[in-house]
């Protein structure tokens, strides 16, 4: 079993978020090459045969699952370091038949943003050049490129006025893009909703390779379709406007770890009853539990006294003292969360590092009625004190996420009656496949069929950051388009009663579904 020290590393390994690969060439590569060389300078664009290809493929990729020698990969990769570029190679994909994959951050959870799970001719896009962060503070406001990081957004952000705020995740490389075009759930979503709730405006380049300078004048179904419908399937976001909170000079982050000997499965149980109830949007309780562990991480927008107060009230059982509390500015606060350490430095949100140690498969669900303790004993005694390296992050929803929005606002529905998202983690080292490998996703899976009695039905939905290929694929028809009908099979565990309107977006902006993965909205055209 895991020991304490053992459980703080597999976090932190989650927390901080050379080989041979195999090439599909085809016959209008060259072409497509060739083209991209007359538009785009030759050092932005690094082909298979370049020194770097692998190195630069591999810059951001946080899954050694997906570097393999079995891995479809690019054609080349691009790396814009301008919307021109973008324009550029939309066009030549377009004129010589090869679809581009775009990647900020890497965070794919399938690598779907540089790879291909089937056979297949395609460029990778990567837009980590596109990393400028205009805060400006007198708005409230920040035009965010679609390549920077969390961390960047956060460290201008905190940098230009440590007053201002923006309602993020908690992993610093994830990219901003990725994160806002799957919804965006966070540590302060029950104050100021969703990252996708912050987004007033875009800048994307469509699939003509034309620049939309303002969708939010220009094409307001689409600006709804891209805040958390899958920017990927729309065109390339290449900027975002995003609207900026407010927050008090000093925060107040607490980390209590609880035993089952202590407790765990009771105040687990205890921290499910609150999460719908209408007081303390400024509370947040992020819970993380594995082996025989409950973590409980909490962050309050305001001083220490405050939260003592609330928690003596409300949830005395956590045993939280003056001594647990660390207060900070909001900068300090990220910095503290994200990099697991109380002096990192802000600066080190800037890291854009990446770790291709350890494997990793992810699941997701969502919980609208409590577990209760009988559950939650069940589920640490059966499956979680069985497997050390398997977790489950339970992201609290209510207040803001649900308050006075419907669920079709964005096409992220998991709003009303939801009490929490649940991440599932299972970490392995040695190989991508074989008896380890076997063993850990074997967990996973009997904890994510034990799961199926306490979480959502008909659809059992999941979130779609946290993307997952199980669920289902698309199929593409003998038109060479995506059915409808194979996107529904995972589309409306994602999005619900959103995923039509998605792809009737989708239908209209890219009919002839040039934008497409493995899991890409379908289009549905008109007459359907």
């Amino acid at each position: 079993m895991a020991t304490s020290k053992n459980m703080a590393r597999t976090l932190a390994i989650f927390f901080f978020c050379c080989c041979n690969v195999f090439f599909l060439s085809y016959a209008g590569s060259d072409e497509f090459l060739q083209c991209l060389s007359q538009t785009i300078p030759n050092e932005l664009v690094y082909q298979q045969s370049s020194s770097s290809f692998v190195s630069v493929l591999q810059s951001s990729v946080q899954n050694p699952k997906y570097a393999t020698n079995t891995t479809v990969r690019p054609l080349c990769i691009v790396t814009a370091s301008g919307v021109p570029h973008v324009q550029a190679a939309v066009r030549c994909g377009r004129a010589h038949g090869v679809r581009l994959r775009v990647r900020s951050g890497g965070h794919d959870y399938e690598g779907l943003s540089y790879r291909s799970v089937r056979p297949e001719a395609f460029a990778v896009l990567d837009l980590s050049r596109l990393r400028a962060v205009d805060v400006r503070p007198a708005e409230a406001a920040a035009w965010v490129d679609a390549g920077a990081t969390l961390g960047e957004l956060y460290y201008a952000v905190g940098a230009a006025d440590r007053r201002l705020a923006f309602p993020g995740g908690a992993c610093p490389t994830v990219g901003v893009s990725g994160f806002l075009s799957g919804g965006g759930i966070g540590l302060m979503m029950r104050k100021y909703g969703i990252g996708a709730d912050s987004v007033v405006d875009a800048r994307v380049v469509n699939a003509d390779g034309d620049l939309i300078a303002s969708v939010a004048s220009a094409d307001q179904e689409l600006l709804w379709a891209i805040r958390g419908g899958g920017g990927e399937s729309f065109g390339v976001v290449v900027a975002w406007r995003l609207r900026l909170s407010r927050v008090e000079d000093t925060v107040t982050v607490v980390n209590l770890q609880r035993t089952l000997d202590e407790g765990a499965a009771a105040l687990v149980a205890k921290w499910e009853t609150l999460i719908l109830q209408p007081y303390l949007p400024d509370l947040t309780i992020r819970v993380v539990v594995q082996d025989r562990h409950a973590f409980f991480q909490t962050l309050f927008l305001g001083r220490c006294s405050r939260l003592l107060r609330a928690m003596g009230a409300f949830f005395p059982e956590l045993g939280m003292a003056p001594a647990d509390c660390r207060e900070m500015t909001w900068l300090r606060a990220m910095a503290f969360i994200t990099l697991g350490a109380a002096d990192a430095p802000a600066e080190g949100l800037l890291n854009r590092t990446n770790n291709l140690g350890t494997f990793v498969k992810n699941k997701s669900d969502y919980v609208r009625r409590a577990i209760g303790l009988a559950g939650w004993e069940g589920i640490f005694q059966q499956h979680l004190s069985q497997y050390g390296a398997g977790l489950m992050i339970l992201e609290p929803h209510g207040g803001a996420v649900s308050a006075g929005v419907p669920d079709f606002a964005t096409p992220y529905p998991h709003r009303q009656g939801v009490l929490y998202n649940v991440q599932y983690v299972v970490f392995w080292s040695g190989e991508a496949n074989g008896t380890v490998a076997a063993a850990a996703t074997g967990w996973l899976g009997g904890l994510y069929g034990h799961m199926e009695q306490f979480v959502t039905s008909n659809p059992r939905e999941a979130y779609a950051n946290y993307r997952d290929l199980e669920i289902g694929e698309n199929a593409v028809g003998g038109d060479g388009v995506t059915t409808y009908e194979s996107g529904r099979v995972w589309g409306e565990k994602y999005f619900m009663g959103n995923f039509r309107r998605l792809a009737a977006v989708k239908g209209r902006v890219d009919p002839g579904d040039y934008f497409r993965n493995e899991q890409s909205i379908p289009p549905l055209l008109q007459g359907f």
